[in-house]
């Protein structure tokens, strides 16, 4: 079980729950957890949702996007309030996580909510002092539409995290990145060279993962250094 502690409005509908947890053994970046939900009548919903925080970090953060046709995800953006309790299984996975002695460099590949993993990821990468080069791209319909912007935009700004952001539906005034959704052209520019042998992770949408991932082997990355993760509609 999970004690909230706090509650951040990321987007207009994304919110990170910040958890203090009980008998809690720790977790890898990159791994996940099952959130169970369970109503007066005894119904029960269950739904996995990405790490956000460092395994170092005080607390245990879920990011989570509120979708109108879940089931789980509304309850937690919209209802859920600090000092509620929040059934936990976890942590779950061991395949698309990193941690220092997988070495690199790292290539993080993120489409809207997928971002969530490579936020643990960013942050235990600086936690440990880690010296492997890492970049992360990162798409988004809008601006506003971005996780964690300002975390984001310190990083980029002290060049500790190579950051690069592509917006697929606009962009404002004065927007200097990229405006256009990730395709081969895209990745050719911005991925690590073949040569340098790369450890890549991409998670988002099942059809933005799949072209990302595909493309990047077509481009000359080895299957086996490309871990994915995916996630449907009901989150």
């Amino acid at each position: 079980m999970g004690t909230v502690v706090d509650l951040v409005d990321e987007t207009a509908l994304t919110k990170s729950i910040v958890l203090e947890l009980h008998e809690w053994q720790g977790h890898r970046a990159g791994q996940h957890v099952d959130v169970r939900l369970t109503a007066e009548d005894g119904y029960q919903a269950q739904r996995s949702y990405s790490i956000a925080s460092a395994p170092g970090d005080d607390n245990l953060v879920l990011t989570v996007e509120g979708l109108d046709d879940g089931e789980v995800s509304p309850y937690l953006v919209h209802e859920l309030r600090v000092g509620d309790s929040l059934e936990l299984r976890g942590p779950i996975g061991g395949y698309f996580v990193w941690e220092e002695s997988l070495g690199g460099p790292l290539f993080l590949v993120a489409g809207g909510s997928g971002v969530v993993p490579f936020r643990s990821m960013v942050r235990h990468h600086r936690a440990v002092e880690s010296t492997v080069p890492l970049r992360l791209l990162y798409s988004a319909r809008t601006l506003d539409e971005v996780i964690y912007r300002d975390e984001l935009a310190r990083l980029a700004a002290s060049e500790e995290v190579d950051i690069r952001l592509t917006l697929t539906r606009g962009a404002p005034a004065g927007w200097d990145g990229y405006r256009r959704r990730i395709d081969r052209e895209l990745l050719e520019e911005v991925s690590w060279s073949p040569q340098d042998r790369p450890l890549v992770y991409v998670c988002g949408p099942t059809g933005f993962v799949e072209i990302a991932a595909s493309t990047l082997v077509g481009l000359g990355h080895e299957p086996a250094r490309i871990r994915t993760e995916r996630f449907g509609p009901t989150g």
